[in-house]
């Protein structure tokens, strides 16, 4: 572990995250994540024979830049979180998330669209 993962620029990493990258794990700049967030890569069969055999395999995760990724989310392998989303607290990623996004739950599933315009007095 330790060798597949590619991170941009101020990326953020609270306490006991976990990534199990088997696989490639690519994450995009200045993306945030909250305590207890794990990322795994390594998944087994569904069916039970070709489990006992001890086969394994991975799927890559990539997650885009400007994301916030909320505390103890599970990001499951083959997953893409596409840039500037926001993954509610406790969510569990099953499936891809567009840009652009706040999606939350288990499945997590996309709530709303957020809007990335800022007022002129923000900036």
């Amino acid at each position: 572990y330790g060798y597949n993962i590619e991170a941009g620029e101020k990326v953020f990493f609270n306490f006991n995250c976990v990534v199990l990258d088997v696989m490639k794990v690519k994450i995009g700049s200045r993306t945030l994540f909250g305590p207890n967030v794990q990322i795994y890569t390594a998944t087994h069969p569904m069916n039970f024979q070709e489990r006992a055999t001890g086969l394994e395999y991975a799927k890559p995760i990539v997650i885009g830049e400007d994301v916030w990724v909320g505390g103890s989310v599970v990001v499951c392998p083959g997953v893409t979180i596409g840039n500037r989303s926001v993954i509610g607290a406790g969510s569990v990623v099953t499936k891809d998330i567009p840009e652009d996004v706040f999606a939350a739950g288990n499945p997590c599933r996309v709530i709303r669209k957020i809007e990335q315009s800022f007022p002129e007095k923000e900036l």
